[in-house]
Order: C-alpha cells, then structure tokens, then sequence
C-alpha cells in the first residue's frame, strides 16, 4: 500500500454542515475503495493567493491516507466533478514525508492538548507570595 496526501480547497460560501458533509463523503469513498484514512486536518477558511471562479478564499481540508495507486485517479475524478471543490492536490509521500507528517501529527497533538493543562493549572487556587 502506498501513502498519500490530498489536500483540497473547498467554496467559501458553504456551510459548515455542507463542509462537514463533502469531508465525510470523500472520506467514505476512499474507505469504500479499501483504503485506510490515517489523519485529516480541517486548516479552516484561508485567504487564495489568487482568485479561483471569483472567489478570494476557500476552507482548506487535508486528508492523508494509505491505498492502492489506483484509487487516486478515481478520487481526483470525484474532485473534478465536484462543484464546491475550487483546487485539489494529492501526493505520493515517500519515507522522509511520512517520518515528517508523523512528526506534525504529534505536535498538533502535544498543541490541542497543552491548553488544557494550562486551564487546569489556572483553576487551581495561587498562593499568595508574601514580598
């Protein structure tokens, strides 16, 4: 099995149910296409470099995955057909991108879960320090 990363950019003006909902379609086909979904990332509504169809931004998603080459041509299909999809882009991750994005999928973890502590030890009552 190879590993892949797609990253798509998705239209502006949809909802967040609409996003939520495109995000899990592609997800199931590319479980349905016997394909294993490793991490995906909602990168939220950012600012387009330049225009795509009038639009000046888009929510950028990215899903990595593991599967057989051939499904990559029938997802990028699927991308294409697809009206709220502005710009796709999947790539091959070889061994270094892989120890890479295994590397940023833990320090996004260390990160979701550090503010957490923080909130924690802000609850707990300071003593006071006497000068």
């Amino acid at each position: 099995m190879q590993h892949y990363e797609t990253v798509f950019i998705l239209n502006p003006v949809l909802s967040e149910s609409q996003i939520e909902e495109t995000v899990k379609k592609y997800q199931k086909y590319i479980t349905s296409a016997k394909g294993e979904i490793i991490d995906t990332e909602n990168w939220g509504l950012k600012k387009l470099a330049y225009p795509i169809n009038k639009k000046k931004s888009g929510f950028y998603q990215l899903i990595e995955f593991s599967s057989e080459g051939d499904i990559v041509s029938d997802l990028e299909l699927q991308f294409r057909r697809d009206e709220k999809v502005l710009r796709y882009l999947t790539v091959k991750l070889d061994k270094y991108a892989l120890a890479w994005s295994q590397k940023r999928r833990e320090k996004l973890k260390s990160k979701a879960e550090k503010p957490s502590e923080e909130k924690e030890q802000e609850s707990q009552p300071r003593e006071p320090v006497n000068a």
